[in-house]
């Protein structure tokens, strides 16, 4: 048995080979390994526990199918912030608070989504820190779903277009002295995250400590990706549509 971790879906309407990779893992997965961990972004977007729409719905039953064979968890990403309790008892299951401290097999490892790491995009870091305020949240939510909607839309709208223009710009990746931090504030446990689109493996040293730290991959076209976890350590797997999953 083993421990799956996988983030940066991005799963929408707009992407019916990615969901449908998704769920197909699901169904591959169930009751097959220990757990399934999501590290942020599995949407695109979430504008609200109160989304109704089929897509969601979709979704939502497949994951709550899984989850009554296999423990699920879920951890906020830059996209979709906004996953609430309703989601919880829509998808089956639990919310991760960022960073969260898991122990297997002898070993402890720091999950996080990663942006909070990305200490050098000041702009960002402050739209983070308003995003995750309740008064913020609850003024968010109290507008109507319609709106929400269009919020969310030309946010995207505008994210997309400064990726074309900055590309795997410095800026969106994690920062070293955030990451030193980080691994000295837990006494250096072996780091998995997310947020960058920067899949690797880092190993670092300091004084006489070592860690790693691992980059998620994220799902693209119909092309995916997870880290297994399992006695043997962590090992990179890539998911592609139509084939077999281990």
């Amino acid at each position: 048995m083993s421990h799956h971790f996988i983030s940066d879906l991005h799963l929408s309407e707009d992407s019916p080979a990615l969901w449908q990779l998704f769920v197909s893992t699901l169904q591959a997965w169930q009751g097959q390994i220990d757990s399934l961990f999501i590290l942020g972004d599995l949407f695109e977007y979430w504008v609200g526990d109160d989304d109704d729409s089929a897509f969601l719905q979709d979704m939502l039953a497949a994951m709550q199918q899984f989850s009554r064979h296999t423990p699920l968890y879920v951890m906020r990403g830059n996209r979709d912030f906004l996953l609430g309790e309703g989601f919880c008892q829509r998808s089956g299951a639990l919310l991760l608070e960022d960073p969260h401290l898991l122990e297997a097999y002898g070993q402890r490892y720091l999950l996080s989504h990663g942006d909070a790491l990305c200490t050098d995009d000041t702009a960002y870091q402050q739209f983070r820190a308003m995003s995750r305020n309740p008064a913020w949240q609850a003024a968010m939510l109290a507008r109507p779903l319609a709106e929400r909607h269009a919020i969310a839309a030309q946010a995207r709208m505008q994210s997309e277009a400064a990726k074309q223009q900055q590309g795997l710009s410095a800026i969106t990746d994690v920062t070293e002295l955030a990451v030193l931090a980080l691994l000295d504030q837990y006494d250096w446990p072996v780091l998995i995250h997310g947020h960058t689109h920067r899949p690797a493996c880092h190993s670092y040293q300091q004084d006489n400590k070592t860690s790693q730290r691992w980059v998620l991959t994220d799902w693209y076209g119909n092309h995916g990706g997870y880290l297994r976890l399992d006695e043997n350590g962590l090992q990179a797997h890539a998911l592609i549509a139509g084939h077999q999953h281990d």
